[in-house]
């Protein structure tokens, strides 16, 4: 067989027996082409009228004819991938839209003409169905790949298609006989046919200017807008409309013809799989098709090519209905984007015909004779595009920060810009690459698809990945019997799982914390320890100088079976016949939240658990969840504080976890629904709570019924809370002695609790006054469990536990060694010591103790960064009755505020503060009351006696305020007046339980509230955080979307501005594992204040851009308040929260101007005037010093 010369006449003379460019060299890769395409001809030019993976396609073809290409590129091309696989490429329609540039035809042959082409290929879309184009390239001597001018005006129109298989007898659907030029001609078929009808664009395809009609009062509009998408995309607004079936199939046969009329079909495809009429999934051949029916088809299409005197490549499209027919309804006159599974199941590449045939090549020459072609097989394609499938596939745009694709047996991939570091613009079809999969049968070639989906990683923009995984898997598509309308039909392949995106959010939190540094609040410098923390090892129990202990699993012995097989009830009973003492670990929280401001990560408590699941085997409780850890975990740390419960729980599936519940306020700070109550406590007893320490930070019975009585129900251990203040030992103070302790624990024990509590918050409890107190219950109640808790402030609490004991007590609190003393609880290793050697011991292995304590040295160094100021003992406590936990954070936020100096100065304030609320029993969330207070009256310099003086127009913290009303309950004696009716004004008083009045929290539209504004993935313990804490529970979500799960993150990774070259190893998962290393930190790029970060990961390196927080910061030099009364200044340093008034606006004395927030601290800013508002200089988010003018008013 003789290879036809590549060619057109106008050519031939002009190359014969010529180089294909002067000059060119013996070994150039024009040369080297020739040779493997096995021809020693003249090398021939092809341009490519079109852009994106069909360019390149093209492309590919013809370099493997040793042919030379051209591309043609708009100026928003100008960095698109199909520009640089061409040989030449030059820039099209200057001064145009993006789409107009392809569509400028005479631009297009000028350079065609100016750079010595002698081939154009159209690709699909664009031009490549306009017969006017396809003369003007064959008038200017050049070859047109693809059909003749007439046969593409014959069949491109749709109208005349139609007409013409009527005329040789192929069945239509029915149809207008022509095109409709206005909606009142389009009427008339209506009225003849009815609806549905569907409205198409007679000049092109691929769903643009396609429309459904289901009704009349749609059609019109529907009408216009077809005929507008169809003169954007085509260039002619022409349209002609057809009944329109319901349910059909989509079958195309694929036909190749060349110039003496032989023409071949190479079999069908199913293109039933769509979406606004775009092809989506297609499948060749097609599945469940009966072979009568596919051989009507095929002839069909057969013989509509051959009735035209068709030459090229081709696609007939043909509907069948449910009942077995089919229509024929268009001949594409071009290269399909589909064509790719055809040849994968025919072996014939479809873009070299088309070539080959406009040189002048026969069928017959090419080996393309119907009896020749077969198929082999099963072939898929999917088109992933840049679109977001939840968002009802609306086009994404940005930059791919990350694009691994699929491969290996039978994967094919065709794409344009599918490399890390493309940009997606939205100027163009949103078809980012073509995945084609081949297998020996149906479910060969899906199952390849669906791993060849899995594989893909494209991070930066929003692909139909995971849409496309749901339909592949869906019923109806694994058996193979899908319709037109199948998407639309099915609203289950919306629910989607989504990729995670862990490495690329995880990079983007390292890249900030390597240009800002850690954003932890509360984090001064960098962390202590930079090496992994050394887990230690456990004595062998049977020979200590055997090997270590085997914890690879946790220990399975403990107080938690008694819980989980006989009860509650049977519990306590236990722990009260337990004759020594047992103790309750606070490491896992009370400590941490008194020491190192509540920062410690769930990683840090994991990476020992097991280890600790034998070394306090023997433990009452570990105290590890509730109080403030909740939202601080979600606050400041990222992380659910439910799987941090999960979590532990499986590592320590023995030793009961205990949890510190606010009484009527669960883990918040302010009342809620009683309903919220019951849940709460029944997630947590189902997240694996065992005991909830119940207290009321007023030591109000009335919010204390409410919590204690969720507990029960939720199946949980009650241990009823005393908060303690005082001295019981000391005859002086009068208000909390110690029949007024009695007498409350006479409440609590009626409420049918299983432990009694005492709570010594601060740290006041001394060794005469634990004797007194706990001997005089114990003497009482003599089967009700004792636990007692305290804090070592004042460097005695070693010695009131071993009273306490001593005394009765069945359980007291300690801390691990490193993590206790100072406002955390007495050292573990001192009390249990000196426990051993009275008959009232432990149970827990003083060795054990000190391999725990080796770990826990090591995170308090790496947490050193969270330390207080806090270096000895202070007995002062005695005086200010400060809470252990409030004391470092007062501290800490004294130092935040610009108060520090002061810090003797608060500690004096909050006696007074406490003394203007009544003496109140001082716990979170009352002694957060005290502590604002306090704060505030230092940053104002006001005395007890100035508050008391002007009480009426001072604008006191927001929680002051709140207390005085009563949002936290009654204070035992009441409150002070007329201080309280001063405080409050005119705002509403409670006088009985805040939560009681408030209605029930509907649990199932909050649920539904939150999955519409969150995603699917909230779950009904998020529901429960976010009832809790609404606002901080959405910056949580927020963050998690931005970064991912951080939790996974070692905590010197997390906290530590990375170091160029360091490795880091992140397990993501289970036999997960990202190695990641920091290779650079680029310059600010001006203008915009970001750096790009550069990070290798698993040795693929990746960029993330970084917004330079001190590139971006503006010095901002703020105007002071004067002394003029309407002239309004921050009370303290803060930020504001919300403006509340206008310019313009008319205010009254005592009227909210603003609120301002410090330290969770909020403080209303109220007009100390009535008068207009003639400024107001300060929006929300400002960050303010204390003086800093807000709001002036003229009065």
């Amino acid at each position: 067989m003789s290879t036809p010369s590549l060619h057109p006449p106008r050519l031939a003379g002009t190359f014969a027996g010529t180089p294909s460019a002067p000059g060119t060299p013996v070994h150039s890769i024009q040369t080297m082409r020739r040779k493997a395409a096995g021809h020693g001809g003249p090398l021939t030019k092809i341009l490519v009228a079109n852009r994106g993976e069909i360019a390149i396609r093209v492309f590919r073809t013809s370099h493997e004819l040793a042919m030379h290409t051209v591309a043609i590129y708009s100026f928003e091309d100008r960095m698109s991938a199909h520009r640089q696989k061409a040989d030449e490429a030059y820039q099209v329609g200057k001064g145009l839209t993006p789409v107009a540039a392809y569509l400028a035809q005479d631009d297009i042959i000028r350079i065609a003409l100016e750079h010595g082409v002698d081939m154009i290929h159209p690709g699909y879309g664009f031009l490549s169905e306009n017969a006017t184009f396809a003369k003007k390239v064959e008038q200017a001597g050049i070859a047109f790949v693809g059909p003749s001018p007439e046969v593409i005006d014959s069949l491109g129109d749709k109208t005349k298609a139609r007409t013409l298989a009527m005329k040789v007898g192929v069945p239509v659907v029915p149809g207008t006989p022509g095109p409709v030029d206005s909606y009142e001609h389009g009427a008339s078929f209506v009225k003849e046919y009815g609806f549905p009808v569907i409205i198409k664009a007679a000049m092109g395809g691929g769903g643009r200017g396609m429309r459904v009609v289901r009704d009349q009062a749609s059609f019109k509009d529907s009408f216009e807008r077809a005929v507008s998408e169809a003169k954007t995309a085509f260039g002619d607004g022409t349209v002609f409309i057809e009944r329109f079936l319901e349910r059909p199939r989509h079958i195309e046969v694929q036909i190749l013809a060349d110039a003496q009329g032989n023409t071949v079909h190479l079999f069908e495809r199913d293109c039933s799989v769509q979406r606004r009429h775009q092809k989506v999934v297609e499948v060749a051949p097609a599945t469940h098709l009966p072979e009568e029916l596919r051989q009507k088809i095929l002839a069909d299409a057969i013989k509509l090519a051959k009735s035209v005197g068709y030459r090229n490549a081709g696609t007939a499209e043909f509907l069948v209905d449910q009942l077995g027919r089919h229509y024929f309804i268009e001949i594409n006159p071009r290269i399909q984007v589909e064509h790719t599974i055809t040849e994968e199941i025919t072996g014939i590449d479809i873009v070299a015909a088309q070539i080959q045939i406009a040189a002048g090549a026969t069928l017959p020459q090419l080996g393309l004779t119907q009896d020749a072609i077969t198929k082999r097989g099963f072939a898929i394609q999917c088109r992933i595009t840049t679109e977001d499938p939840a968002q009802g596939f609306a086009p994404d745009t940005g930059k791919i920060e990350v694009y691994r694709s699929a491969g290996g047996n039978g994967v094919r991939l065709d794409a344009s810009s599918g490399f890390a570091g493309a940009q997606i613009t939205p100027h163009y079809d949103s078809l980012l690459v073509k995945v084609s999969v081949k297998g020996t049968t149906y479910e060969v070639a899906r199952r390849k698809m669906l791993r060849a989906l899995v594989e893909f990683r494209i991070r930066g923009v929003k692909t139909n990945i995971p849409f496309l995984f749901r339909l592949l898997t869906h019923d109806v598509f694994i058996g193979g019997k899908t319709w037109t309308t199948f998407i639309d039909d099915t609203p289950d392949l919306f629910k989607l799982v989504q990729s995670q995106n862990r490495a690329q959010k995880l990079l983007a939190y390292l890249g900030d914390l390597a240009v800002n540094g850690s954003s932890i609040k509360g984090q001064v410098g960098e962390p202590g320890l930079t090496e992994e923390i050394v887990i230690p090892t456990l004595e062998n129990r049977e020979d200590p100088d055997g090997p270590p202990l085997d914890c690879s699993v946790p220990c399975e012995v403990g107080w938690r079976n008694i819980i989980v097989k006989e009860g509650p009830e049977a519990f306590a009973k236990a722990v009260r016949a337990y004759p020594g003492t047992l103790i309750m670990d606070t490491t896992w929280r009370d400590a941490h939240q008194s020491l190192l401001a509540t920062r410690l990560r769930t990683i840090d408590m994991a990476n020992i658990a097991k280890q600790t699941s034998y070394a306090l085997a023997n433990a009452y409780s570990l105290e590890c969840w509730g109080g403030a850890t909740f939202d601080v975990a979600m606050r400041f740390l990222y992380e659910d504080p439910w799987e941090r419960l999960r979590t532990l729980r499986k590592l320590v599936p023995n030793i009961p976890f205990q949890a510190l519940v606010r009484g009527a306020n669960a883990v918040g700070y302010t009342s809620y629904p009683d309903n919220a109550i019951y849940d709460f406590s029944k997630k947590a007893v189902e997240n694996g709570l065992d005991i909830f320490r119940v207290f009321d930070s007023l030591n109000y019975i009335e919010n204390m019924k409410l919590g204690i009585d969720a507990a029960k129900k939720a199946g949980g251990v009650c241990e009823a809370v005393v908060c303690y203040s005082g001295d019981v030992a000391n005859p002086k103070k009068t208000k909390y002695t110690l029949e007024y302790y009695m007498d409350f624990v006479d409440q609590l024990v009626k409420e049918g609790i299983h432990v009694l509590g005492i709570k010594d918050m601060a740290g006041l409890l001394k060794p005469e006054a634990a004797k007194l107190l706990i001997g005089s219950i114990r003497a009482k109640y003599p089967d009700l469990p004792i636990h007692v808790h305290s804090h070592d402030t004042a460097g005695i609490a070693a010695a009131s536990m071993l009273a306490a004991a001593e005394a009765g007590a069945d359980v007291v609190d300690v801390a691990i060694d490193s993590m206790s003393g100072l406002t955390s609880q007495p050292s573990m290793g001192a009390v249990c010591m000196a426990l051993e050697q009275t008959k009232l011991g432990t149970g827990i292995r003083y060795a054990d103790i000190q391999a725990l304590n080796l770990y826990w040295t090591q995170v308090r160094v790496l947490y050193s960064c969270f330390e207080a100021n806090v270096r000895a003992s202070d007995s002062s406590v005695f005086d200010h009755e400060m809470p252990g936990g409030q004391y470092t954070n007062l501290m800490f936020q004294a130092s935040q505020l610009g108060l520090g100096t002061q810090w003797s100065e608060i500690k004096k304030k909050y006696i007074e503060a406490n003394q203007l609320c009544g003496d109140i029993i001082k716990v979170t969330p009352s002694s957060k009351v005290v502590g604002d207070f306090a704060q505030w009256m230092t940053s104002n310099s006001l005395s007890k006696q100035d508050v008391l003086d002007r009480a009426d127009h001072l604008d006191f913290p927001s929680s002051v305020v709140e207390f005085f009303q009563g949002l936290l309950g009654q204070p035992v004696g009441g409150f002070p007046e007329p201080l309280r009716t001063h405080v409050i004004r005119g705002k509403p008083r409670i006088d009985g339980r805040p939560g009681a009045s408030l209605p029930p929290i509907d649990f199932k539209q909050l649920k539904a509230d939150l999955r519409a504004k969150f995603g699917k993935h909230i779950t009904d313990a998020d529901v429960t955080s976010a009832a809790m804490y609404p606002k901080v529970f959405e910056e949580y979500q927020g963050f998690v979307e931005k970064y991912g799960d951080l939790s996974v993150i070692p905590t010197r990774f997390f906290l530590g501005r990375p170091a160029i070259g360091e490795e880091m190893h992140i397990e993501i998962e289970k036999g997960k594992t990202l190695i990641l290393r920091l290779l650079a930190v680029g310059p600010v790029i001006e203008g915009k204040g970001i750096r790009d970060v550069w990070f290798e990961v698993n040795g693929e390196v990746r960029a993330v851009s970084v917004e330079d927080a001190s590139a971006a910061v503006d010095t901002v030099s703020r105007e002071k308040a004067s002394s003029d009364p309407g002239s309004v200044g921050a009370p303290m340093s803060g930020v504001v929260v919300e403006v509340r008034v206008k310019e313009g606006h008319e205010v009254k004395k005592g009227d909210i101007l603003c609120v301002q927030s410090a330290m969770k601290m909020e403080s209303a800013v109220s007009a100390p005037v009535s008068g207009h508002v003639k400024r107001v200089v300060v929006n929300e988010g400002d960050s303010l010093n204390q003086g800093d003018l807000l709001v002036e008013i003229v009065h």
